[in-house]
């Protein structure tokens, strides 16, 4: 091989090992730019306008096959389901979920919507509709159940980020609430204005009930009997819409969500675990 071919050869080599250098430069862009491209995150816009409740939904449709069965357990609690929500109506502590589980799905197998009017309950049939009025401003709205929960202590039910965003939930994260079956999403739609100015004091006047007895002496008993062991206000309420009138043994008035945290958990520290939320 003469001077000038191996002189050539050198610069083919060179030209070949740049063009080689530009081909890998290229294919590693590519792979970062699509290959390892991570979905966008899916925030809370200061301000939304909530998708209207989806069409079906009334009486007529039909239960899950996944999201009833007889019965089911999340730790360690064993939790059935009803066969109807024909006549449910229950008050307690709703909380609200959103972009960390936006598209994931739900017990009825559906994408979660966190634009849609749904919720999660632990043990309504599913799918089923509710009216959810937000005990602390008066605002209402109708939504459909399509998943389970929430499983965290004390909390009855979880509204979706529009559900919570018209009670006025999103802020604060909690709020007392009353629950209440209905056949589905018809009637007149709910005017959702400002919420009043709250009084002082802030929350209704609520109460935890551990106890309801035909005598008088027994709920004294189980009141005197509480008061010691955690430290908290105790009545007796004599409930005269009963013939013979009811005596109720009630925590409170609970100033707020955490306030009844704390009771719930003192509640378990000396074994009560049956209670419901009442407003008188």
């Amino acid at each position: 091989m003469t001077a000038a071919e191996r002189g050539r050869l050198a610069i083919r080599v060179r030209l070949a090992a740049r063009l080689s250098a530009m081909l890998l430069a290229a294919l590693l862009a590519g792979c970062g730019m699509f290959g390892s491209r991570e979905p966008a995150p899916v925030g809370i816009p200061k301000v939304a306008a909530p998708k209207p409740a989806p069409a079906p939904g009334a009486a007529g449709e039909p239960l899950s096959r996944y999201g009833n069965p007889e019965f089911y357990v999340v730790d360690g609690i064993r939790y059935v389901p009803l066969k109807t929500s024909a006549g449910y109506v229950e008050r307690g502590i709703a909380s609200w979920y959103g972009p960390d589980f936006h598209g994931e799905l739900t017990s009825t197998r559906e994408s979660y919507d966190m634009y849609q009017m749904s919720g999660a309950h632990k043990t309504l049939p599913l799918p089923c509709w509710v009216e959810v009025t937000n005990l602390e401003n008066g605002r209402k709205v109708r939504l459909r159940l399509n998943d389970r929960g929430p499983f965290k202590d004390n909390r009855i039910i979880d509204l979706s980020y529009a559900a919570a965003l018209k009670l006025d939930v999103v802020q604060k994260g909690t709020a007392f609430v009353e629950v209440r079956a209905v056949a589905g999403p018809s009637g007149a739609p709910v005017r959702v204005a400002a919420a009043p100015a709250p009084a002082t004091g802030t929350t209704p006047r609520m109460y935890l009930q551990v106890g309801a007895f035909g005598e008088r002496a027994n709920a004294d008993r189980m009141r005197l009997e509480l008061e010691p062991a955690l430290g908290a206000p105790i009545r007796v309420f004599e409930d005269t819409a009963h013939a013979p009138p009811l005596y109720k043994v009630q925590l409170g008035p609970i100033r707020d969500v955490n306030h009844a945290d704390q009771l719930v958990s003192a509640l378990a520290t000396v074994g009560i675990a049956t209670h419901h939320f009442v407003n008188q």
